[in-house]
């Protein structure tokens, strides 16, 4: 099978392809034929080396956290009726491959009508969204901001917010990605290229999502009410978003960040499955702007690093 390993930290260059053995199946595994592989922004930082304090990861290694596919062989002490089931997989690394070996617990088969490609899109994004959703209560009549509202997570936060009955204000960057932000039925729709892009908003958000950090998060801080909730997940700038927590004391901003989607592995996956559902109903509709075949992941790297992507990224081994 091809897998895609990084032989040291670098640019998307790094990203090389090489054959590697069939995987075997060992006890409590499967082994998945990967249709769709899901890619992080994340990812790119740990290729580069830049994120060597929150994660251990040492090259060589075949990056990906998983993806959905086929079982093709099960372990000799796994139901073999798992065979020829479609299902979505978390692993820790190994996912930019043809295959990979995921422990039963990290395995969930997929609801009928769900694709391959919309699986893979939840697998981390889903998780995300509905792990940082939960934790601030939105209510209808809520309004809610979500910046860097047309990134994989992005695109999910506006569809709950939404059906929770919020009136939701999304903020991207460029023509493009502001109509997909309509598109998705955001009420107000905000650049944050533009100087001043808060000014309707200020001190009248009830909720904030930061996906994006620095000066983009904090100007998205200054827009939340008095009394109102700052969760900061994303650092698409290159640093989360370094809120005064003093003044958000005073104000009596309840804070939410990174530390608060630190989950265990079984939180993870009854979130995954609740994401699973929540598209087989048709609340969640991820959006995948591109694709990529698995040998053209150094492309995807480049491409998520110079934003010219939309929603979601995947690879297609």
């Amino acid at each position: 099978m091809r897998v895609i390993e990084v032989e040291e930290f670098g640019g998307p260059e790094v990203l090389g392809v090489r054959e590697a053995p069939d995987l075997v199946a060992g006890p409590g595994e499967v082994v998945i034929a990967l249709a769709a592989a899901d890619t992080m922004f994340v990812e790119t930082r740990i290729r580069a080396g830049s994120a060597r304090e929150f994660f251990d990861t040492t090259p060589p290694y075949v990056p990906g956290g998983g993806g959905a596919g086929e079982v093709i062989s099960a372990g000799p002490d796994v139901d073999p009726a798992w065979i020829g089931r479609r299902v979505v997989a978390s692993v820790v690394n190994g996912g930019y491959a043809e295959q990979v070996a995921a422990p039963l617990e990290n395995v969930l088969p997929l609801p009928d009508g769900l694709g391959f490609n919309e699986a893979a899109a939840l697998l981390h994004d889903g998780v995300t969204t509905l792990c940082v959703f939960e934790g601030t209560e939105v209510k209808a009549g809520d309004t809610v901001l979500v910046v860097g509202a047309t990134g994989g997570m992005g695109v999910l936060l506006v569809q709950l917010a939404r059906a929770q009955g919020a009136r939701v204000v999304a903020a991207a960057r460029g023509g493009r990605k502001l109509e997909l932000a309509r598109e998705l039925g955001a009420d107000v729709v905000l650049d944050y290229s533009r100087p001043g892009w808060t000014d309707e908003i200020l001190g009248k958000v009830d909720v904030v999502f930061d996906g994006v950090g620095d000066e983009i998060g904090l100007a998205a801080f200054a827009a939340t009410r008095d009394g109102g909730t700052f969760s900061a997940h994303g650092s698409t700038l290159g640093g989360f978003t370094a809120v005064d927590t003093q003044e958000a004391d005073r104000r009596g901003i309840t804070l939410r960040g990174i530390r608060d989607v630190q989950i265990s592995r079984t939180e993870r996956m009854r979130l995954l499955g609740s994401a699973l559902e929540k598209a087989a109903e048709g609340v969640f509709k991820p959006v995948i702007g591109q694709t990529f075949p698995l040998g053209r992941a150094a492309d995807a790297h480049t491409a998520i690093e110079e934003r010219t992507v939309l929603a979601k990224t995947l690879l297609l081994p």
